[in-house]
């Protein structure tokens, strides 16, 4: 058996373990947002997430800095003011996610749907947004 743990950013609190045979951070997320966890300030920087489902997560000022997020669900997610500066979400489906005040600097976002995505005061400096779908998105 093998524990994870989600911790704040800040004061390294645990914020979710899980304890699982073969377990692995993502699985660990995956537990964590299926039970409904607030992960406000969660320190994920790094973090292999490719295909997660974190759909309707709460991810409010999480560190997710050099995160793959690639083809990842994340409808609904709340990223309000998330840190994701180089952060890989090629593909992903941000449909109805907030990300208001969101660090997006050089973030691979090339052919991610954010249909009806809020992205009022996201900054995209150097964000690549190839194929990124953006209809009714609000800025």
């Amino acid at each position: 058996m093998n524990t994870m743990n989600i911790v704040h950013q800040f004061d390294d609190e645990v914020l979710f373990a899980h304890h699982i045979e073969n377990n692995s951070i993502k699985v660990t997320v995956e537990a964590a947002v299926a039970a409904m966890t607030n992960l406000t300030n969660a320190n994920l920087a790094g973090a292999n997430l490719a295909g997660a489902n974190l759909a309707g997560a709460n991810l409010i000022d999480a560190n997710l800095t050099r995160t793959n997020l690639t083809n990842a669900d994340l409808t609904s997610i709340s990223l309000a003011h998330a840190y994701l500066a180089n952060a890989y979400l090629s593909i992903a489906d941000l449909t109805g996610a907030d990300l208001t005040g969101a660090n997006l600097v050089n973030t691979d976002l090339t052919g991610a749907d954010l249909t009806d995505a809020d992205l009022t005061g996201a900054d995209l400096r150097g964000a690549y947004l190839a194929g990124t779908n953006f209809r009714n998105i609000k800025f």
